[in-house]
């Protein structure tokens, strides 16, 4: 601890570095095992899974990322540490991309009955969701790779 931090300081981005590590690992689940698996199922299946997936998953994506990038932000404005802001703002750059790239996918999705609609048409925006959740984890990575170089 350099003579600029006081003791909780590491604490804090601990914590941060831990919310990070959450979420990347939950959003690394979704690209590694809830993908393939929904995806190998008919694409009535698979867009019945899907929309019961992102209802559980809207339960802790918004938490994680605000807690996240709140702990980045009082460890940056407590340490000065670049690395700190950077995980913040890393967390935080997952809401615009949701609103832009991802929420017009999941409302057509999630207002879809499966019975009617699904097959290739409905197979291939969740190909696209899919595609465009990667990108959501690799902004958890990035963040907990910033927050893990703030704290050596």
């Amino acid at each position: 601890m350099s003579g600029t931090q006081k003791p909780g300081d590491e604490m804090i981005g601990l914590l941060a570095l831990t919310v990070a590590a959450l979420y990347s690992g939950a959003a690394l689940y979704v690209n590694l095992v809830e993908k393939p698996a929904l995806l190998a199922l008919h694409p009535q299946d698979s867009l019945a899974g899907w929309q019961i997936a992102l209802r559980r998953g809207a339960l802790i994506q918004p938490p994680l990322v605000t807690v996240g990038f709140l702990l980045g932000l009082v460890a940056w404005i407590e340490t000065h540490s670049a690395g700190y802001m950077i995980g913040a703002l890393l967390m935080l750059a997952g809401i615009p991309w949701t609103i832009v790239a991802i929420l017009p996918i999941n409302k057509s999705l999630g207002a879809a009955v499966p019975a009617d609609v699904a097959g290739a048409a409905s197979s291939a925006l969740l190909q696209d969701w899919y595609m465009r959740h990667a990108v959501r984890t690799a902004l958890g990575l990035l963040a907990l790779i910033a927050f893990l170089v703030a704290l050596l």
